[in-house]
């Protein structure tokens, strides 16, 4: 009838779906990255991406692959990154080399060209980063590189063609002293040699980069030309007239005196010195006696010269010798015709010497002059990034300078030296004239824009002559100061004419603004004198100072002031004010500080608290904590011993009044009437003690106030099973179940005590405690815990040390007792441990100390987690077992029973202090 199936639903053998195989799907960059996202390893994925590096991909792909990688392997990916920030970099270095290759092209195209901006360009290009050794750049470095080698070479000729000059004009002047003949036979050779030097010097001139030239090249040669044309221009019309004379002995004779003197010989006449001096020649005298006093005095004189220059030499003075030996020579040309022979001997003695020391010295200044000559060319040859700046390069020239000349005073000069210093010194000289050159350019442009600036503040000016924003103009004129300072370097003399023109201009558009910072200082002083009067008033007006401070601080964000000044106006201004708070607050802290008797108590149990907190004795701390406590009630106690006082002096009143007997309320006596109606007899009793409050009832339990959930209250009848039956269960009102309600509309509820039940009434703690004396008693009772906490804790780890020390020594006498080991040891678990140390050590703890460890939920050692694993699969299978926190104390007892060694009792110790603590 029904199909019958092969297998039954209800068979043992569970049905297994065998889950198909996941099969891994390529990425899709794996194809373009020769397959690195499905690399098994990181070391293939990354060589598989060097690998496609190597292929040179775009930067869109790169970017790509780099998005995908990164999130999986870091290391792979930091090749791509490496090859993108190459690319990048790339990128922003064509972008500065085409800045750079823009400059050095306009540098190019301009008809002159700087030296130092040809230099500064490649340096600075350097700094920027620009790729210098790569096109376009490397080939405009080279351009600019000969551009200025050619500049160079022209300034060399130049210095060549000047030295040519002077050699040219020097052989004019040799032939000059030599005979007319010679003259006449170099003639041709001169004036070809002049011929080619005004050629060469044309050929300068109109060279391309002669506009490049520095600006004092073109005035040397020029000079130089003059002054050869000028000799050269000489020596031509006197040749010819030489010449001239030669054939015609009636032709003048030249103005060369050498060359008139050989015409006057060769007429036969004498020469002109030799009619000089035949003309100045007197007639020969005899000559007369010389007195003895005028021998006594010329000998006088020379010894005087003599001891001073023999005195210098012996000291080695070699300036001073030398002036000695000069003041000596002079006596000598006056009296040396009055002196014998024996001092005359004595004085070539002694100039002689002084001559050697002369030498000495001489050898000694070309000593030093080497060596200056070595610190001027050396100033050009620093190492790379220690090149002198201009200032710096023109005081060590001056100081140089100033060196040789010192250095020539002290001996001879010295030509040849002096030739190759000045050289190094002009050399070094053109870093000054370029920086020269740079601070003359870099004034010209801080002047324009003082000026304009200037202006500027002139057109400010007048547009805002008329504004009221007296911040914004305030602001506005420190900008421009700002901009002034800012500014840049000019010299003393410019600035000198400058800095008028600014602060005329500057105190125009500050105009205004000082107006009106007048008018506000008036009314700000009109406001301290507001202020100290309503600060010397008796009764502080807070209203009126709060309005006066609203009002300073509008006049103040209106018109804004110097800082200094604001601030030591506000201080004025505020002084009063504070003065008058002050007063207030000393007189409510002298009324706070004065200590009512209840503070006087306080304060004294807090100190004795603290003096018991520093003994560190735990039952002074609590017996010093409960006297405080009584302090903190006392006053609570003695309002309501007064009250109760109070009340039986009322009754007492009451009761010889005749009325009726009265108990008081408080309990403090009864009285009672006698059956006749006499006289009433009271029997006071003492004033019992404050009660202690009741305990708080629970009146929030789940389901109290429910029918029949009270046990001391019968549960209500239940509901009938017909609408009839509730009826008739119900007489009169729906809620006649539940009884009388009362007349209030809570009904019992205010039976109960309000709202939250019945609570005692709030203690009466009399009058709040003095700031000192609550703080005092407070911070007395947080040290107090503090220090019960720490007692607390070294007495833990003493019973904890003391524990362990009995387990290593197999002592059971050193067990501490069961106070000390807390509440959570019984004494029958310390009897258990005393009892396992009392035998011998037997079995093994492993077992133990893991259940232990769970217990307290405490890290296990690396070497034992592997069996903690398997102790916490066994425990899942014995269900009936107790946990280990249950049974920790018996655990504890058999890693006691086993033998001590030191990696189990830092096991068990770290497990104790947190189960001794539960």
């Amino acid at each position: 009838m029904f199909p019958f199936f092969s297998r039954s639903k209800m068979s043992d053998a569970p049905e297994v779906n065998p889950a198909p195989a996941k099969t891994h799907e390529p990425h899709p960059l794996d194809a373009l990255t020769g397959g690195a996202f499905s690399a098994a390893t990181s070391g293939e994925r990354a060589s598989r991406i060097r690998d496609w590096l190597a292929t040179q991909p775009d930067h869109e792909q790169l970017q790509e692959v780099f998005k995908e990688l990164s999130g999986r392997d870091k290391g792979a990916a930091r090749a791509v990154r490496e090859r993108l920030d190459e690319i990048r970099r790339a990128k922003g270095q064509e972008v500065i080399a085409a800045e750079w290759a823009e400059k050095a092209q306009v540098l190019l195209a301009a008809p002159k060209l700087n030296i130092a901006d040809a230099l500064a360009w490649q340096r600075d290009a350097a700094k920027a980063g620009a790729p210098l050794s790569r096109e376009p750049l490397s080939v405009l470095k080279v351009q600019v590189a000969d551009r200025v080698k050619v500049i160079e070479d022209l300034q060399h000729r130049v210095q060549v063609q000047r030295e040519a000059a002077v050699l040219l004009a020097q052989r004019i002047e040799v032939l000059s002293t030599k005979s007319w003949r010679d003259a006449q036979a170099a003639l041709e050779l001169l004036r070809a040699d002049v011929a080619r030097w005004q050629e060469q010097a044309q050929e300068l001139t109109g060279d391309a980069s002669w506009a490049s030239v520095e600006a004092r090249f073109p005035p040397l040669l020029d000079a130089s030309r003059t002054q050869l044309l000028v000799v050269w221009e000489a020596f031509q019309p006197a040749l010819a007239q030489a010449v001239a004379a030669a054939e015609d002995v009636n032709a003048p004779l030249p103005p060369v005196p050498v060359w008139a003197d050989e015409l006057r010989t060769a007429r036969g006449q004498p020469t002109e010195a030799a009619a000089a001096a035949a003309a100045a020649k007197p007639a020969r005298v005899a000559k007369p006696k010389v007195a003895p006093e005028v021998i006594e005095k010329a000998a006088q004189s020379v010894r005087e010269a003599l001891a001073v220059l023999e005195k210098e030499t012996a000291e080695g003075h070699g300036k001073a010798s030398a002036g000695a030996a000069a003041a000596l020579r002079a006596v000598l040309k006056v009296h040396g015709k009055h002196i014998d022979s024996t001092l005359e001997q004595q004085v070539h003695t002694a100039l002689v010497a002084a001559g050697e020391l002369e030498g000495w010295q001489r050898w000694s200044a070309d000593q030093v002059r080497e060596d200056l000559v070595a610190k001027a060319e050396a100033l050009l040859n620093r190492p790379e990034g220690q090149a002198l700046g201009g200032r710096k390069m023109q005081e060590t020239l001056r100081n140089l300078r100033e060196q040789w000349k010192q250095a020539d005073q002290g001996g001879a000069p010295n030509h040849s030296l002096w030739k190759k210093f000045d050289e190094a010194c002009n050399a070094a000289h053109k870093v000054v004239e370029a920086w020269l050159d740079k601070i003359r350019t870099e004034a010209a442009e801080h002047k324009a824009q003082r000026l304009a600036l200037i202006e500027e503040v002139k057109a400010w000016a007048q547009e805002h002559a008329n504004s009221g924003d007296w911040k914004a103009i305030n602001r506005a004129l420190h900008q421009f100061g700002d901009r002034w300072r800012e500014g840049g370097h000019v010299g003393e003399k410019l600035f000198a004419e400058l800095q008028p023109l600014w602060k005329q201009a500057i105190s125009m558009a500050a105009a205004p603004l000082e107006a009106a910072q007048k008018e506000s200082l008036a009314r700000r002083h009109a406001m301290i004198d507001e202020a100290m009067a309503l600060g010397a008033a008796p009764t502080l007006r807070i209203d009126a100072v709060k309005a006066l401070q609203q009002r300073w601080q509008a006049e103040a964000q209106t018109v804004p002031l110097d800082r200094k000044h604001e601030q030591k106006l506000w201080d004025a201004f505020r002084k009063p004010i504070d003065e008058a708070f002050n007063r207030k607050s000393a007189d409510r802290e002298r009324a706070v500080t004065e200590l009512s008797a209840r503070d006087r108590v306080v304060l004294e149990a807090s100190k004795a608290l603290e003096a018991a907190n520093a003994s560190g004795d735990a039952q002074q701390i609590r017996a010093a904590m409960q006297a405080l406590e009584a302090a903190l009630r006392g006053q609570a106690q003695a309002a309501e011993a007064v009250a109760t006082a109070q009340k039986d002096a009322q009754a007492h009143s009451e009761a010889q009044a005749g009325a009726l007997p009265v108990a008081t309320e408080g309990g403090a006596g009864e009285s009672a009437e006698t059956p006749d109606g006499g006289e009433v007899a009271e029997v006071a009793t003492p004033a019992p003690a404050a009660p202690k409050p009741a305990a708080r009832p629970v009146v929030a339990v789940r389901g109290d106030d429910r029918p029949g959930m009270k046990k001391d209250a019968p549960a209500a009848p239940g509901r009938g099973a017909r609408p009839g039956d509730r009826r008739d269960g119900r007489p009169g009102d729906r809620d006649g179940a539940r009884g009388p309600r009362g007349d209030g509309r809570m009904g019992d509820r205010a039976d109960r005590g309000g709202r939250f039940g019945e609570r005692p009434a709030f203690e009466d703690r009399g009058p709040r405690l003095g700031d000192t004396a609550f703080r005092a008693q407070r911070e007395a009772m947080e040290h107090a815990q503090l220090a019960l906490k720490k007692l607390a804790a070294q007495a833990h780890g003493e019973a904890l040390t003391q524990l362990l020390t009995a387990w290593e020594k197999r002592d059971a006498a050193l067990v501490p007792g069961t106070q000390d080991l807390g509440s959570g040891v019984t004494a029958s678990v310390r009897s258990a441990w005393t009892q396992a140390l009392t035998a011998a050590p037997k079995g093994d703890a492993a077992e133990a100390l893991l259940r232990l460890e769970m217990a307290a939920e405490a890290p296990t050692p690396a070497e034992h987690i592997a069996a903690r694993r398997m102790l916490q699969l066994q425990l899942l299978t014995r269900r009936n077992d107790p946990a280990p926190a249950q049974t920790w104390g018996q655990d504890v007892a058999r890693v006691l029973a086993s033998s001590s060694d030191a990696g189990s009792a830092r096991r068990l110790q770290n497990v104790l202090k947190t189960l001794l603590r539960k």
